[in-house]
């Protein structure tokens, strides 16, 4: 089998001085999708955060996208999620302007340079999620679910090998909330690996996929009921 994209062996996920974590141990295939679970408090936004760079790793060993996560320096970490789509429960869009000027934004400040480049892309990547008609409105004119296609649309500019989703439907509605996950799927249909922390069982039920779970300190795979 190739090489995992997210390889995980005997890790510690620690939030400041607290060991959320131990004995963390996951292997990630290109071109899988896991859902990530468990409940407030049990260390999914620290594993995620310490995957795109934002905790560091002090304990085990970790490599995601090519990247050794014990060796990653300050200034490896934009190149590092350039590589990543990171897709947050809260949006993170920039209010001040349009949706084709958030994603001309982050095409810019990743190295961009070509208008004509630049314009296919956020046309390419607004399509793939359904949004192609909004790209002159501004974020607070969108639908909770418009903005998260958005966000999501943010994440694929720079064609990344893993998706990492931070609870995306946490603050949709369940149709909306469907409607974003079947953008998801899409995407990874095509190709592209994910890894999504809920806490919506639902979607879980309806799209199925491998489950990890955070319980006691630990992380393990859980095994589906066969209905």
């Amino acid at each position: 089998m190739s090489q995992p994209i997210l390889y995980l062996e005997d890790v510690s996920i620690f939030q400041r001085d607290n060991l959320v974590l131990s004995a963390v141990n996951l292997e990630i295939h290109r071109g899988e999708f896991y859902y990530l679970i468990g409940k407030t408090g049990s260390g999914k936004s620290s594993l995620m955060k310490t995957l795109y760079g934002d905790l560091s790793l002090e304990k085990g060993e970790g490599n995601i996208v090519g990247f050794n996560l014990n060796e990653l320096k300050d200034r490896e970490i934009p190149f590092l999620r350039r590589k990543l789509g990171i897709v947050f429960q809260d949006f993170k869009l920039l209010n001040d302007r349009s949706v084709n000027a958030n994603l001309e934004f982050v095409l810019k400040a990743t190295g961009w340079k070509d208008a004509i480049k630049i314009k296919a892309q956020i046309e390419k990547v607004l399509d793939q999620v359904g949004i192609k008609s909004k790209g002159f409105k501004m974020p607070f004119e969108l639908s909770g679910g418009e903005q998260q296609r958005l966000a999501i649309a943010r994440a694929l500019l720079n064609k990344p090998e893993l998706i990492l989703a931070d609870e995306p439907t946490g603050n949709l509605d369940p149709r909306t909330s469907i409607e974003v996950m079947q953008v998801l799927e899409d995407i990874h249909a095509k190709g592209t690996t994910v890894l999504m922390a809920t806490h919506d069982y639902s979607l879980i039920l309806k799209f199925n996929h491998p489950t990890l779970k955070c319980e006691g300190g630990k992380l393990f795979e859980v095994v589906q009921k066969k209905s």
